[in-house]
């Protein structure tokens, strides 16, 4: 699915639009009107996405209990799974980890095996903010729905501001980063960088720098270039590392990807 940046109704039976009504929330929502379904792969990337499903059609997480669910949350490395729904109509958020350890309570992590729906983060009020989407009728008035439910949420609780300078320098560098240089970055050893990261980011400060890595990879890919030239472009130290990382990260092989 492929959001848009205003309101419209789309020929292929979609309604999709988007808002950044929120800074550092990018809402995205989705209907489909014509209930044709909608099979997704959930990818790492360097974001925490939250999938709010307000209509009557719950997710469906491919795994031999075949869970269902009222929406997800999902960290920046949720493992390889197929979401299904015989008809979508969600708001998305994704926002980076540091602003999500805020809006949610609580880091973002993402243990083996298992789903966190909005209502383990939330409990009560998610089901409150499902019922007024679903009493809406327009997009504008479900981000602004949202966007109140949100600054509600807010806490005062935030990330070290050395975690935070950690982050960014993985950002900013694409990944291209060691812990070592992430402490002489914040005058912590190692392992409170390694401690203090995980607790708040929700994943290890290596784990982070290899999505944010592979991250790079995949829109390149996806944009076209070739395998080689993007293995060599991220830092990979041949295409079988690059291969390594995207059947990780995303359940496929750079060959694949490139040519779908």
């Amino acid at each position: 699915m492929r959001p848009i940046m205003s309101e419209r109704e789309l020929d292929v039976g979609w309604d999709l639009a988007r808002s950044t009504a929120m800074a550092g929330v990018s809402m995205d929502g989705f209907r489909d009107r014509e209930s044709v379904g909608c099979e997704m792969r959930i990818v790492a990337r360097p974001e925490v996405t939250v999938v709010i499903q307000f209509g009557d059609s719950p997710l469906t997480v491919d795994s031999p209990e075949q869970p269902r669910f009222d929406g997800l949350v999902a960290g920046l490395a949720p493992g390889i799974r197929q979401v299904r729904a015989e008809r979508v109509e969600c708001v998305e958020l994704r926002m980076s980890p540091i602003l999500a350890y805020r809006l949610l309570g609580v880091a973002a992590a993402d243990p083996d095996g298992a789903v966190v729906g909005p209502d383990d983060i939330w409990g009560s009020a998610a089901r409150l903010l499902r019922e007024q989407l679903s009493e809406t009728t327009t997009w504008a008035a479900r981000f602004a729905v949202t966007t109140t439910f949100l600054a509600a949420r807010e806490t005062s609780r935030a990330v070290d501001p050395e975690v935070a300078a950690c982050w960014e320098r993985i950002v900013e560098h694409k990944g291209a980063v060691r812990v070592r240089e992430l402490a002489e970055l914040t005058g912590w050893s190692r392992q409170r960088v390694w401690s203090r990261f995980t607790a708040q980011v929700g994943v290890t400060p290596k784990r982070a720098a290899m999505v944010v890595r592979f991250r790079t990879a995949f829109d390149l890919l996806t944009a076209g270039r070739p395998v080689a030239e993007v293995a060599a472009a991220c830092g990979y130290s041949d295409q079988s590392h690059l291969h390594r990382d995207m059947s990780t990260f995303a359940g496929i092989t750079p060959g694949a990807l490139a040519t779908s």
